[in-house]
């Protein structure tokens, strides 16, 4: 009943045929099977089943996109050989704490040809003389066996891995769209072009505002030079009447 909780827990609003990643630690199995556990998972990569106490891999589904798989801390004794068939693509595999004792229960492994690290710490086999000499003898694919390579060097974190594997593909994407020199100058030119757009736009804008302007003002101008022209024009008249205004008196005199 435990397990089926975690299994539901693990897929709520999730189909099987769209997880990558299952965690099943501390749940039960059954006659060497876990309930709910099936082909329908044939997108998943990682799979962990760590104290399930499983005591064979023989009800395993296929999982053909498999690459790490967490088995620590069962029962298992022997029968890996039906992970080549179940899980070809292995790269990753974890039986730290099981029941595995000598030699020929991890030869069955070496048709994992993709496999690169293994662990059996904890294990009986670990207690052998010359233990890694011979793994390493035996499984000539791996590379790192308990976390370590032949030469004693930790094997790298998965999730360093994961960053290494990122930035590669940023180094392919940023070769692939070429120097980012040319985008730089591209962008500056862009900008040069909009700045002097703008420029001539307010240019423009000032240009046809100072016109209108110039307008308004000669007609102002105009304005005056004929009021100008219309208050001279008076005092001219005016001046007459004052000329004609003591001749008028004169003739009045002579009368």
């Amino acid at each position: 009943m435990e397990m089926k909780k975690r299994i539901t827990l693990e897929l709520r609003n999730r189909a099987p045929e769209k997880v990558t990643e299952l965690v099943l630690d501390n749940c039960r199995s059954s006659n060497g099977e876990i309930e709910g556990l099936n082909e329908s998972f044939k997108e998943l990569e990682f799979l962990s089943m760590a104290n399930v106490e499983l005591t064979s891999l023989a009800r395993l589904p296929t999982l053909s996109k498999l690459r790490k798989l967490e088995l620590s801390d069962n029962i298992i004794s022997g029968g890996l050989e039906v992970l080549a068939e179940k899980c070809p693509n292995l790269t990753y595999l974890n039986l730290s704490g099981n029941k595995i004792k000598d030699l020929s229960t991890v030869e069955a492994l070496q048709n994992l040809k993709n496999l690169k690290s293994l662990d059996l710490f904890n294990c009986e086999i670990t207690n052998l003389e010359d233990y890694r000499e011979s793994v390493f003898e035996l499984l000539h694919q791996i590379t790192y066996l308990d976390g370590f390579d032949q030469e004693d060097n930790e094997a790298p974190d998965s999730e360093e891995e994961e960053d290494e594997e990122g930035d590669e593909d940023d180094d392919e994407d940023e070769d692939e769209a070429g120097p980012p020199g040319e985008y730089e100058e591209d962008e500056d030119e862009d900008d040069g072009g909009s700045d002097l757009g703008e420029g001539e736009e307010e240019e423009e804008e000032v240009g046809l505002s100072y016109l209108m302007k110039e307008e308004i003002q000669d007609e102002e101008d105009d304005d005056d030079y004929v009021e100008e022209r219309g208050d001279e024009e008076e005092e001219g008249v005016q001046g007459e009447k004052r000329k004609r205004d003591p001749e008028d008196e004169g003739e009045e005199e002579d009368d």
